[in-house]
C-alpha cells in the first residue's frame, strides 16, 4: 500500500514575488506611464461616480462629467508620480518595487518631477474651469494627503498609517458630490466613511502577503509590528464595520435605496465569508490574496449598485416595494426609500 504525501501549504515567507503579488498582466508599461500608477485610477474614478450618484444633481451634464473624471484621473496620476519620487530609495530596497521605473534607472528624477508638476497643473485647470473650485480643491487635497500625510508622514512611522492615511483614497467621492451639486452633502460623506473603513481590510490583506518585504526595509505595517493573528482580527473588525456602514446607503441614496439594500447583501456576505476564511487560516497566503482581490471587486460593486439605484426603474421598484411594506406594516413611514 502506497501512502500519498500531502505537500504543506506554502508560507508567506517562502513565496516568490510573482506568487505573493496578486496576478497582473505581464506587460511592462512605458516608464512615464508606470510611475503614474494607472492600475489604481479606475477604482478612484468609480468612487467619484458613486459620489455623483448619491447627489441630487445626478445625472451630470456630459461635459462636466468628463471634466471631473479626466481631472480626477490626472490628479491621481500626479499623486502616483510624487509618491514614486518620494519612495525611490525605499522602492529600490523592496523586492516588490525594485523594478519600478525610478529605482531601476529607466526614468530620471527630473523627468518624473516635470511629469508630476504638469499633471497637477492640468488637473487643477481642468477641474476649476470645467467643474468648480470645490471639486478642484478636494482633488488637490487628496493628492497632498496621499503624498504628504500618508507617504511622507505616516507610512514610515505608525502601524495605523493606512487607517489615517486612507483619507486620501476616500476623497474622490467628495469630489464627485462636489461636481454634481457644488457641495458635498451627506451622501458624499457616507461614501467617504465607507471607503475609509474599507481601506484597512483591503490593504492589510496585501500587507500580510508582503510583510517580510516591509520588515526588511523597516516599514511598520501592522503584520510586521503586531503579527499575523492580530492583523487578521483587525481585518475582520474592519470588514464588519464596512458591512454595517454599507447598509446606510439605503438612506444615503436620494432614490432607489431599497433596491440597493437588497443587492448589496450578497456582496457583504462574501466579504464577511472571506474575512472568516482568513481568520481561520491566518498563515495561509491564499485567503489573504483572495480577500485582497475580492475587496477591490467589492468596492467596484458598491459603486455600480449606487449607479443602478439611480435608474428610473430602480426608483420605481423601490417606491412600489415600499408601498407594499407600508400596506402590510402600517407603522412604517409612508415615504419610500
Amino acid at each position: 500500500m502506497v501512502s500519498a504525501s500531502v505537500a504543506p501549504a506554502p508560507s508567506v515567507q517562502s513565496l516568490s514575488r510573482a506568487e505573493l503579488v496578486p496576478s497582473r498582466a505581464r506587460v511592462r508599461l512605458p516608464a512615464w506611464l508606470e510611475i503614474a500608477k494607472p492600475r489604481l485610477i479606475p477604482l478612484l474614478l468609480a468612487t467619484t461616480l458613486g459620489g455623483m450618484a448619491l447627489s441630487e444633481g445626478w445625472p451630470l451634464p456630459t461635459p462636466r462629467l468628463v471634466c471631473t473624471l479626466v481631472g480626477g484621473a490626472l490628479a491621481a496620476a500626479a499623486a502616483g508620480v510624487f509618491n514614486c519620487l518620494w519612495e525611490q530609495e525605499l522602492d529600490g530596497r523592496m523586492l516588490r518595487t525594485s523594478g519600478r521605473a525610478l529605482p531601476s534607472g529607466r526614468l530620471s528624477q527630473a523627468t518624473a518631477f516635470s511629469i508630476a508638476v504638469g499633471l497637477t497643473c492640468l488637473a487643477a485647470v481642468l477641474l476649476v474651469v470645467g467643474v468648480n473650485c470645490l471639486a478642484a480643491g478636494l482633488a488637490l487635497l487628496g493628492l497632498c494627503s496621499y503624498v504628504l500625510l500618508y507617504t511622507a508622514l505616516l507610512k514610515p512611522r505608525t502601524t495605523q498609517n493606512i487607517v489615517i492615511g486612507g483619507v486620501a483614497g476616500a476623497i474622490p467621492p467628495l469630489v464627485g458630490a462636489a461636481a454634481a451639486t457644488g457641495q458635498v452633502g451627506l451622501g458624499g460623506w457616507w461614501l467617504f466613511s465607507l471607503v475609509m473603513l474599507w481601506t484597512p481590510a483591503h490593504f492589510w490583506a496585501l500587507a500580510l502577503l508582503l510583510k517580510e518585504d516591509y520588515r526588511s526595509v523597516g516599514i511598520p505595517m501592522l503584520p510586521v509590528v503586531k503579527g499575523v493573528v492580530p492583523t487578521t482580527r483587525a481585518i475582520s473588525h474592519y470588514a464588519w464595520a464596512t458591512v454595517l456602514v454599507s447598509g446606510l446607503g439605503v438612506l444615503a441614496l436620494p432614490t432607489g435605496g431599497l433596491l440597493y439594500g437588497l443587492l448589496v447583501l450578497p456582496f457583504n456576505s462574501r466579504l464577511l465569508q472571506m474575512g472568516r476564511s482568513l481568520a481561520s487560516s491566518p498563515n495561509d497566503p491564499l485567503p489573504a490574496k483572495g480577500l485582497f482581490r475580492w475587496s477591490i471587486l467589492y468596492l467596484f460593486g458598491i459603486c455600480l449598485l449606487l449607479l443602478l439605484a439611480r435608474l428610473p426603474a430602480a426608483a420605481a421598484f423601490s417606491s412600489q416595494s415600499w408601498q407594499l411594506l407600508v400596506a402590510a406594516y402600517p407603522f412604517l413611514p409612508a415615504s419610500a426609500l
